[in-house]
């Protein structure tokens, strides 16, 4: 991909190849999701933005958990609910989350929804009114 003409430039944070590990709180803050939850909660954001969410990420491995990638220090403002845990710069250690290139091999990353231009992060106001609907029951599921 020519990055010069792209209508959607590559975050600086996002590898050339394969995955790597970025600091949370430096480029992003995130929330994760747990399991079949986490496919739940990207679904509805997505439909919800008409499939142009912002950077959420998935693993294929493990508790196969959603990363939701919002802007630096703006998770923190919500209290997120039960099922959804917050990474970010506040916490009293260091976080790190893995995040797959946007084209090749990733596995066992993938991205959900891509950041681009329109959506570099993930709106933090609506993915917190989304998890909550969500999480205690309220929509899906």
């Amino acid at each position: 991909m020519d990055q010069r003409s792209s209508p959607d430039p590559v975050p600086s944070w996002v590898p050339a190849s394969g995955h790597a590990l970025r600091h949370v709180g430096v480029h992003f803050d995130a929330v994760r999701v747990l399991g079949f939850a986490g496919d739940e909660v990207a679904y509805e954001l997505m439909q919800f933005t008409d499939f142009r969410a912002g950077p959420i990420v998935r693993s294929g491995v493990g508790d196969r958990s959603t990363y939701f990638l919002l802007p630096p220090r703006s998770a923190a403002a919500y209290r997120w609910p039960a099922g959804a845990r917050l990474i970010g710069r506040d916490l009293p250690c260091d976080a790190f989350v893995g995040i797959p290139a946007l084209e090749g091999r990733t596995w066992p990353l993938d991205w959900r929804s891509r950041p681009t231009g329109e959506a570099p992060f993930v709106g933090a106001k609506l993915l917190h009114e989304v998890a909550v609907a969500v999480l205690t029951g309220r929509v899906g599921g």
